[in-house]
């Protein structure tokens, strides 16, 4: 069987995946936003994205010869509401992503049979690499370009079947495919996520500040988050889904199947005063095979500190406050600071 456009789709849907779609490999225009958005201090502290600049605006970099990208969609959509941990006051926020078994894992043991599988039909000489949101390539431009959907004003990679509840992947290969048409944008006169981003990082439609996002704050930044972001941060202990909850083309997204995507127990809308509790092998055991290992212990209490000056009613605060003071990590100067700040309101 020859290594073809529609065979390849057949058989990434055999192994799991719900949308597939194939752009060229080429230097797309809407790459080149990437470096105006890096040179105006939207990335922060992210510097791997500039120390990849010229791989993820020319995919023929990281992979000379390159003729086609794969793009691939995977659904993670749970029964269970997220606006259900934001709207509850002692609950904590933790993105939708993270609830389940690490996404990085559950798409690899996908990519690896399809990436096998094509060099299996192909025979000599094809070459092929994949990535999972870790490698130099625009992910959301590509899934896009091959027509998976649509880039929201949110930033968010938006079908209109399934919605933004979507993790990609990506397959660059040497293989010349016949690429899909282009998704097109559906997001019509609606500035939903505009309006309900909790600090306005949506700085206008189809532009994020990284700086200013709730999932860079909690997630991506090393240094402590100013005072002027603490409160912001509120209950969200990791990332922030509010963008994508509010999105009208999430209202009849389906839900996935997958059980490893089910909230795991500990992370199905945790208490506030339950996780601060928690002890650092406690925490570790949660983490295993998470999502959450990105942001670290110290980041993830970091968050919690910024939670607890807020928390209702005051015996709980001062319940949270002492629990999270009594980890060696209540050691750490930031984390000192925030704890010493959430007493005083006490």
């Amino acid at each position: 069987m020859p290594l073809t456009s529609a065979a390849i789709k057949a058989r990434a849907r055999e192994v799991g995946f719900d949308l597939v779609g194939i752009a060229r490999a080429a230097r797309h225009p809407r790459l080149a936003r990437l470096a105006s958005w890096i040179d105006e201090g939207r990335a922060g502290e992210m510097s791997w994205l500039a120390a990849s600049l010229d791989e993820r605006l020319d995919p023929t970099v990281a992979l000379p010869g390159a003729r086609s990208v794969v793009s691939l969609g995977l659904l993670y959509n749970t029964a269970e509401p997220y606006s259900s941990a934001v709207e509850a006051a002692d609950r904590t926020a933790i993105s939708r992503y993270a609830w389940g078994r690490d996404y990085h894992d559950l798409i690899r043991e996908r990519l690896t049979p399809l990436v096998r599988w094509m060099a299996e039909t192909a025979g000599p000489g094809l070459e092929a690499w994949s990535s999972v949101d870790t490698g130099p390539v625009q992910e959301r431009v590509f899934a896009e370009q091959a027509g998976l959907g649509w880039i929201g004003k949110n930033t968010c990679l938006i079908n209109p079947e399934i919605g933004s509840w979507v993790f990609l992947a990506e397959i660059v290969t040497s293989a010349d495919l016949e690429p899909d048409a282009p998704g097109v944008d559906q997001c019509g006169a609606c500035t939903r996520c505009l309006e309900a981003c909790p600090t306005g990082a949506i700085v206008e439609p189809y532009t994020v500040d990284a700086t200013r996002c709730l999932s860079y704050l909690t997630i991506e930044r090393k240094s402590e988050p100013g005072p002027e972001w603490h409160e912001a941060i509120g209950r969200h202990v990791f990332g922030c889904d509010v963008c994508q909850d509010v999105c009208p083309w999430n209202r009849r997204a389906p839900v996935s199947g997958a059980p490893d995507f089910a909230p795991r127990e500990g992370l199905a809308y945790p208490r506030l005063i339950d996780l601060c509790r928690l002890t650092d092998d406690a925490w570790r055991a949660l983490m295993r095979d998470s999502a959450l290992r990105r942001a670290g212990l110290r980041r993830l209490r970091r968050s919690l500190a910024c939670a607890v000056a807020a928390l209702e009613p005051r015996d709980q605060r001062v319940a949270a406050v002492e629990a999270l003071a009594a980890h060696p990590s209540a050691a750490d100067p930031a984390i000192a600071r925030l704890l010493d700040d959430a007493r005083r309101r006490t």
